[in-house]
């Protein structure tokens, strides 16, 4: 039969937008398109391939939650995670496009097939980035722990990889917060706490010790230099809070570290290890001029404030401050948390020390999982700015274990070094035995509660509901509980 001239195919639209609904389909179930294409095996080999992938993941999740936390922190683990989602992003869109090509009816005009081929690019476009930011985010995290947490930094507890704990039954990190800023010299470690932790039962004890520890015994090979008791250099109050910055202006102190950055935690553990009768193992130091920035990526924190605090100022030069934190429960941005935890002018240190363990127990209960992974690389960018540690990164899997025991039933107490607490005990010239033994029956009865004699109250859950609000109690009146330490709960409600 003779060809009519000037008679044209019809234009398969139908066939067209059928393609892109099966393309679109195979997107979420991988294999449709193949399967309406004629290709089962392939099609259901597709599905089931998927749906082992899906089932995998979320059997993996439930049933290794814990484990998962711990690779989390493993940079090798770490590098697998972002290979996998790139490779599972590349492989998903090979799907997508494939399935488009088996079903892409023929004859197309050039107009409908650049346009089609646009919305797969688009489609394939869009399946990628789910994948490629978890894949960022993930190297983000393993940049920020190598960053944070040295794996050549041999100055802290040597790690046995196969038993991280053993001959530790407690491991003892001193926290502190320090207040270097571009307008100050040297840091002067404000907050000064001992984290003593049992390492089987997460039990806790917070030994704070106040800034202003003056004329203090010090270890034996430094007595020669200050031999009736820290003085510090001529012009120094000669306080704790100062020793930091006279390791950093005399290397011949702690002449095995090169570094002025180590030298100033390193003969802190030194000293206040020695006052306490305890071996600290590592530090972490939290630059407070970098702390609101933690607490502003995180969305704010709600505390409970029991009196009017004052925002800066200096009353013995007259300088008047420039705000108050005002009584009740309010959600603080990153800069008034600093102060709810900094202000002192308004009661004494020991109260201030109570603030900043509620404050840091707020922030732990109240981080929301969903604006941490929103915020995820500013927080990740102010912690690298503020945090410093000589913990080994072989040490954060046993250390993520560890803190899942300390939130899910530990024992959390708080033994302030307050003249008014403990008998004996004097901010000036302190009798390094009150304080040691102390400190001794302190973590005696946190290791042995039963046999300790608390009151009800003096066992602190970390069960708590994760929204509720610290209350600080007045330090003196606070119930105490077995070797002198005061539930945390009893401190912050």
């Amino acid at each position: 039969m003779a060809r009519q001239v000037g008679r044209r195919e019809p234009v398969p639209v139908a066939g067209l937008w059928r393609a892109l609904g099966l393309t679109l389909a195979s997107a979420v179930v991988w294999g449709v398109a193949h399967v309406a294409a004629g290709r089962r095996a392939a099609g259901f080999t597709l599905m089931g391939i998927l749906g082992l992938l899906i089932a995998g993941t979320a059997a993996t999740g439930l049933a290794f939650q814990e484990k998962l936390k711990q690779i989390a922190v493993q940079g090798t683990w770490l590098n697998v995670i972002i290979a996998a989602l790139l490779a599972l992003a590349l492989v998903w869109v090979s799907v997508v496009i494939r399935s488009y090509q088996v079903v892409r009816p023929v004859g197309l005009p050039t107009a409908m097939r650049v346009a089609s081929t646009t919305l797969v690019v688009v489609l394939s476009l869009l399946i990628c980035t789910p994948f490629v930011y978890a894949a960022n985010t993930t190297y983000v995290l393993r940049d920020t722990l190598s960053k944070i947490f040295p794996g050549d930094d041999t100055s802290g507890q040597k790690v046995n990889a196969a038993n991280p704990w053993k001959d530790m039954p407690r491991v003892n990190v001193l926290l502190l917060g320090g207040d270097g800023g571009k307008d100050r010299t040297g840091i002067r470690t404000d907050s000064m706490t001992v984290a003593s932790i049992n390492t089987k039962t997460g039990d806790t004890v917070l030994f704070s010790l106040p800034r202003q520890l003056q004329k203090f015994q010090l270890p034996p090979r430094l007595r020669s230099r200050w031999p009736q008791g820290y003085t510090g250099d001529p012009g120094d109050q000669g306080l704790l809070n100062e020793i930091y910055i006279e390791a950093q202006r005399h290397p011949d102190l702690l002449p095995k570290y090169k570094k002025a950055a180590q030298r100033g935690p390193h003969l802190l553990e030194e000293v206040i290890g020695y006052l306490l009768g305890i071996k600290i193992h590592y530090y972490v130091l939290v630059n407070l001029s970098g702390f609101k920035d933690i607490v502003d990526a995180m969305g704010g924190v709600t505390v409970h404030i029991e009196k009017k605090l004052p925002i800066g100022g200096e009353p013995e030069r007259g300088i008047p401050p420039s705000g108050y934190l005002l009584p009740g429960t309010h959600h603080l941005n990153g800069e008034k948390a600093l102060w709810y935890g900094r202000s002192r002018h308004a009661d004494d240190d020991f109260h201030r020390m109570d603030r900043q363990k509620c404050l840091m127990k707020d922030i732990a209960e109240q981080a929301d999982p969903q604006k941490v992974v929103t915020h995820f690389e500013k927080l990740a960018k102010a912690a690298t700015n503020t945090i410093y540690t000589n913990i080994p990164s072989a040490l954060l899997p046993a250390l993520v274990k560890l803190s899942g025991t300390v939130k899910n039933g530990a024992d959390i107490h708080s033994l302030p070094y307050n003249p008014d607490k403990i008998p004996g005990f004097h901010v000036y010239q302190p009798d390094v035995q009150i304080m040691r033994n102390v400190a001794a029956k302190a973590i005696a009865a946190s290791d042995n509660p039963r046999q300790s004699k608390s009151t009800p109250t003096a066992s602190a859950s970390a069960k708590t509901n994760k929204r509720k609000t610290s209350r600080v109690q007045p330090s003196a009146t606070a119930s105490t509980g077995s070797g002198g330490a005061v539930s945390l709960k009893n401190v912050c409600g």
